[in-house]
């Protein structure tokens, strides 16, 4: 199945989770993701299963004054 993580396109198979999603993509150490624009809570991403088309992003905190 082909969804997009951060806008690029990826190959993930029938039923990934977005937890496999973010195993492929190696996200930063602190993130937050979200799926088709709402957000997954992190004890979430095991059981929120992927469809066709989905779009994930992954959201690193930015710090700064």
């Amino acid at each position: 199945m082909n969804v997009f993580i951060n806008q690029q396109p990826r190959e993930l198979p029938e039923g990934a989770t977005l937890a496999d999603a973010l195993r492929v993509c190696d996200p930063p150490a602190v993130f937050a993701a979200a799926v088709n624009l709402q957000f997954v809570p992190r004890n979430g991403y095991e059981q929120r299963v992927l469809a066709e088309g989905d779009r994930i992003e992954i959201i690193a905190p930015i710090t700064g004054g």
